[in-house]
């Protein structure tokens, strides 16, 4: 793994392009939107563009236009974000290239097809670098660092925190049912011998009634909540609990985990890099469901431990995932690939 030292990012704008894809372009050089304005929320890959005022593409000739280091999506087939990195070279750009999907189980779907993990090598290679948003995918690269996607832990509008009187209950942090790495089931089970309420999303509500009746948990055991939500009314609900929770093993960047930071909530469970960096004592990486029942035991009936936990990870955000933080990292990186 790369460590990337802290730099000045004060003059670095970075280009995001996703070749194809179907977020429209968003420009962050006016600074960071709100909650309630439109367009993607400033996290993933989008933190990147919007925590050094950059911009997101995906038509090439924007990005093209802007004239900076572009960090580059693989998506899809592969055969668009070739095409772009060719177009970009051609005019003389710095470019990085990444994996949108970097969950170890969407790596292995993406690269289980020779052809694709041949395009994917030989992009990798024709590239001045890779940027790896999660530490497992690094290797995959061979070459490039691993930097956090960052999280608006410092704006007062991305503050979802709630009193303590106003909170009740467990928030599972997970949905897919049919992704084994997410131990969606598992994480419920767990909620369920915790005692709280629960509240669980599902965009396949009938579904996932039809399962939990299955599996003997009564109705009245889990608020159902069936329809994707606005980002912003999504945090509204996570911050109405006392903790989130999941069970996931996938590796992933971490959003459950950045939206609880968001929230200013602890985050049980997860091995994503989010998780590991914000929730040390509390993440899954390396712990067992026991010892995640253990923590999630104590942390809704000990308010000290709550607050405790709570405070550290929004100071480990500050340090660790803020804006400033993953700005400077990325400066520094693309600055050395410029040199």
């Amino acid at each position: 793994m790369t460590t990337i030292e802290r730099g000045r990012a004060d003059d670095f704008r970075l280009t995001v392009l996703n070749p194809g894809g179907r977020d429209p372009a968003q420009d962050f050089s006016r600074g960071v939107p709100g909650p309630n304005d439109s367009g993607h929320a400033p996290v993933n890959f989008h933190g990147y563009a919007a925590c050094t005022g950059g911009a997101f593409h995906r038509d090439v000739q924007r990005a093209i236009a802007e004239g900076r280091p572009v960090l580059l999506l693989l998506r899809g087939d592969f055969k668009a974000t070739q095409r772009a990195l060719g177009e970009l070279k051609k005019h003389g750009l710095t470019v990085a290239v990444s994996l949108k999907e970097t969950g170890l189980h969407q790596i292995a779907q993406q690269l289980a097809a020779p052809k694709r993990a041949a395009l994917f090598r030989e992009i990798v290679r024709a590239a001045d670098s890779c940027l790896a948003a999660t530490p497992e995918a690094l290797p995959f690269y061979g070459t490039g660092a691993f930097i956090p996607t960052p999280y608006p832990i410092d704006d007062p509008r991305w503050d979802f925190s709630r009193p303590v009187g106003e909170r009740s209950g467990i928030f599972v942090g997970t949905r897919e049912w049919n992704v084994p790495s997410r131990h969606h089931l598992a994480a419920l089970h767990l909620a369920l011998e915790l005692g709280e309420p629960i509240t669980l999303f599902d965009e396949d509500p009938r579904h996932c009634r039809k399962v939990l009746a299955t599996l003997g948990v009564p109705e009245s055991s889990v608020r159902l909540l069936g329809r994707r939500l606005p980002y912003r009314d999504y945090l509204a609900e996570m911050a109405r609990h006392k903790i989130v929770l999941q069970a996931d093993k996938s590796a992933v960047p971490g959003q459950v985990a950045g939206d609880a930071l968001l929230c200013r909530l602890p985050c049980v469970g997860g091995d994503g890099a989010v998780d590991r960096l914000g929730f040390p004592r509390t993440s899954g990486y390396g712990r067992s469901l026991g010892e995640l029942k253990e923590l999630a035991t104590r942390l809704l009936a000990d308010p000290e431990f709550h607050a405790e936990i709570t405070a550290e990870s929004q100071q480990r955000a500050r340090e660790l995932l803020s804006f400033e933080t993953v700005a400077r990292q990325l400066a520094q990186f693309f600055g050395s690939l410029a040199r």
